[in-house]
C-alpha cells in the first residue's frame, strides 16, 4: 500500500512539473513571436542625405520598434540595384529625374518632395587655387574633382558645365570622378583637388570654403521620396515616409543645412 502511494505521488509530481514546463514555454514564446512580427524596412537613399536620414530613422525606430536598414550610394546605382533585386521598401534619390526613371520602370508609387539640393563650388580651406567662379575651374593647372554620373551630383555637374559652355575645358582638368558626393568631400578636404562641386548642405566649414553659383546659371534640384511597389510592408513604409516629409522630419533636414521644399528662394526651380 505504501509503495502504491509513493508511486501515485511520484506521478503527480511529474505531471505538475510537465504542466509547469508547458506553461513556462508558452509564456516565453509570446514575446519572441511579437518581436518576429516587427518588420524591418530597406531604404535606398542618396549618399548626400545620409546624416539627416539616419537621425530620422532613429526617431522612427524608437517610436515604432521598426528597424530601418539603409543602402546609401549614387542615385543611379541605387536605381539599378532596385531594378535587379525587386526588393526594398523606400527610394530617396538626389533628384526627381531618378524618381521619374524609377516610376517609368514601375518601381515606385507616389512621389513626395522634401528638400532642395543646391550645387555649390567647394575648395580647400584658404582657396589655394584662387577659385572665384565656374569659369576658374577651366584654368590651366587647376585640379578638379567631380562626381561620377552614377551619382546625382555627378550627372548634375556635367549638365551644369554644359549649360555654361565649360564642360570640355573643365574636363581637361579633372583628376578624379567620385562614385558618391561624400568621396568628393574627402578629396577637397584632404587637398587632393583644388575645386569640386558638391551639395551646399554637405559643406564642412572647418575643411573647405564655398563659392556660390548664381541662380541664373545654376541647376538646383529637388529631393523626392516614395514607397517601392516591391515592398512587403506598405503600411510601415508609408508610415516611415510620412515621418520624413512631416514638419518634424523637415526640421531635422533644416538642422543639417537643407532648405525645405517649397521655398520662395527657389520658386523658379523645376522638378
Amino acid at each position: 500500500m505504501k509503495a502504491h502511494l509513493l508511486l501515485i505521488i511520484a506521478l503527480l509530481v511529474a505531471a505538475t512539473a510537465a504542466f509547469a514546463c508547458g506553461c513556462t514555454g508558452t509564456t516565453a514564446e509570446t514575446p519572441a513571436a511579437s518581436d518576429a512580427a516587427k518588420p524591418e524596412l530597406l531604404v535606398y537613399c542618396g549618399a548626400g542625405m545620409r546624416e539627416p536620414m539616419e537621425e530620422i530613422a532613429d526617431v522612427f525606430t524608437n517610436r515604432t520598434g521598426i528597424q530601418i536598414n539603409f543602402v546609401f550610394g549614387g542615385s543611379n546605382t541605387l536605381l539599378t540595384q532596385m531594378e535587379l533585386t525587386k526588393m526594398g521598401d523606400v527610394y530617396m534619390p538626389g533628384a526627381t529625374a531618378y524618381f521619374d526613371a524609377a516610376r517609368g520602370k514601375g518601381l515606385v508609387k507616389e512621389e513626395h518632395r522634401i528638400v532642395y539640393h543646391v550645387p555649390v563650388i567647394a575648395v580647400p580651406k584658404g582657396n589655394p587655387a584662387n577659385i572665384t567662379c565656374l569659369e576658374d575651374m577651366a584654368k590651366p593647372g587647376v585640379r578638379v574633382a567631380l562626381g561620377d554620373t552614377a551619382a546625382a551630383i555627378g550627372e548634375l555637374t556635367d549638365k551644369l558645365l554644359k549649360k555654361n559652355n565649360l564642360f570640355d575645358d573643365v574636363e581637361k582638368n579633372v583628376v578624379t570622378r567620385c562614385g558618391t558626393v561624400n568621396e568628393l568631400l574627402v578629396y577637397i578636404s584632404m587637398r587632393q583637388a583644388d575645386v569640386g562641386i558638391i551639395w551646399e548642405d554637405l559643406y564642412v566649414p572647418e575643411k573647405m570654403d564655398l563659392i556660390y553659383i548664381p541662380n541664373a546659371v545654376n541647376l538646383v534640384k529637388i529631393v523626392p521620396i516614395g514607397v517601392l511597389t516591391a515592398t512587403e510592408h506598405p503600411d510601415e513604409a508609408e508610415q516611415f515616409t510620412t515621418l520624413v516629409i512631416s514638419d518634424e522630419g523637415k526640421e531635422i533636414f533644416t538642422r543639417h543645412g537643407f532648405i525645405t521644399y517649397p521655398s520662395e528662394t527657389y520658386a523658379d526651380v523645376k522638378p
